[in-house]
């Protein structure tokens, strides 16, 4: 089936998906209610009327937030401040809050969603799916073919561990300070099809080589292809799912921005005939590992050169390949604001070792996160000129 529009739509749009983790509002620690979370907010009026949904994911400590396609950075951040709310309300008729974390700060062994898909995978996968409670942030960018998305995916590829790095939010695994601004990649890096998205010739290419990965009979279906980029299989988008979801609202919808302008970066560049980057995939996963390792707050490689260099100045790279589109459409300084926070303040993991240095007390980490997920503080950089 064809799930690409006749026709391409006047403005590119962007969508995002926000796992979050449920803890009990009075402790901080994490429960395992998802499905009756998602059950009370299937159960509240007008939800689907306003395009946002929320569902399940692996384990009963986590639920998703899906919001409606937006068009430009302020409905972005007003969508997933709204999106919060919307989950935060359904955890709160089971005595949770939401927090937007990457991984779960104290040590847990977590309960498995019911469901016969999930059952298959922790029989094939063991103590790999046993173990995933984790919380990714998935932008989805609004693209008119196939031959499109693939163009644009070769050419966003080195880009990639950039936004890894922005995003890092999940410092601590299993009660321990991992060392890693985003441990959460390091634990999905385990998956077997997880990792970068292939250097792909044409659509048919990349079909290749999804199929070569379902003909190993290693995972269950095509869902379980864990680019760190990819085609969707349901709407007509590019995924960019390598970030740590993001605590605050505003760092969320910054990137978001930034992936959108990436995305038409690379589809005029292809359409005026600019070559792709021919680095391997070994060599991006080494980039990536990188960024999960060190955030923003050490060195990252650099796309242009291949070598390690400042993390802002790598950043800086970035916002100079996407300015011309983020200043068509009249998002260059907001965005180039968030980012600029984001470097001299840090990502969540910083936030999040702050918090434990007090007391040394996960439930104060998740505390602060839940907090911080929900404040709406940094509205006036994102907009400084709104009335």
């Amino acid at each position: 089936m064809n799930i690409y529009p006749p026709q391409p739509p006047p403005v590119r749009t962007f969508g995002v998906e926000e796992e979050l983790l449920l803890v009990h509002s009075g402790t901080f620690e994490p429960m395992p209610v998802a499905e009756e979370a998602v059950e009370a907010a299937g159960a509240a009026a007008g939800l689907d009327s306003i395009g946002f949904d929320v569902t399940l994911e692996v384990q009963q400590e986590q639920i998703e937030i899906a919001g409606p396609p937006q068009t430009d950075l302020a409905g972005q951040l007003a969508s997933i401040r709204t999106g919060r709310r919307l989950a935060d309300e359904a955890a709160a008729k089971v005595g949770a809050r939401v927090a937007a974390v990457g991984t779960c700060p104290p040590p847990l062994l977590p309960n498995l969603v019911p469901l016969p898909r999930y059952r298959r995978m922790q029989e094939r996968f063991g103590l790999t799916l046993q173990e995933q409670l984790t919380c990714g942030y998935h932008v989805h960018v609004g693209i008119s073919s196939a031959e499109e998305g693939v163009a644009a995916l070769n050419r966003m590829r080195p880009w990639l561990p950039v936004l890894l790095a922005l995003s890092g939010n999940s410092p601590f695994w299993n009660g321990r300070d991992s060392g890693y601004s985003s441990f959460r990649y390091q634990a999905w890096s385990r998956w077997p099809t997880a990792g970068p998205p292939p250097l792909s010739a044409t659509v048919a290419d990349y079909e290749r080589h999804v199929a070569a990965l379902l003909a190993s009979e290693v995972p269950l279906d095509e869902g379980m292809v864990y680019f760190d980029a990819r085609l969707s299989r349901h709407v007509p988008t590019l995924e960019v799912r390598i970030t740590d979801v993001c605590m605050d609202a505003a760092h969320a919808a910054g990137i978001a921005a930034l992936v959108r302008a990436l995305v038409e970066t690379a589809v005029r560049s292809w359409r005026a005939g600019g070559q792709p980057s021919d680095v391997s995939a070994a060599e991006l996963r080494t980039w990536s590992w990188q960024a999960s390792r060190a955030g923003v707050g050490g060195y990252l490689i650099s796309p242009v050169t291949a070598r390690p260099a400042p993390a802002g100045d790598v950043v800086a790279q970035l916002l100079e390949l996407v300015r011309p589109v983020l200043a068509e459409w009249q998002e260059d300084a907001a965005v180039e604001a968030i980012m600029a926070g984001i470097l001299r303040e840090g990502t969540g993991s910083m936030r999040q070792r702050e918090a434990f240095s007090r007391r040394c007390e996960f439930a104060d980490v998740l505390a602060e996160a839940v907090q911080l997920t929900h404040a709406g503080a940094a509205a006036e950089l994102l907009l400084p000129d709104a009335s």
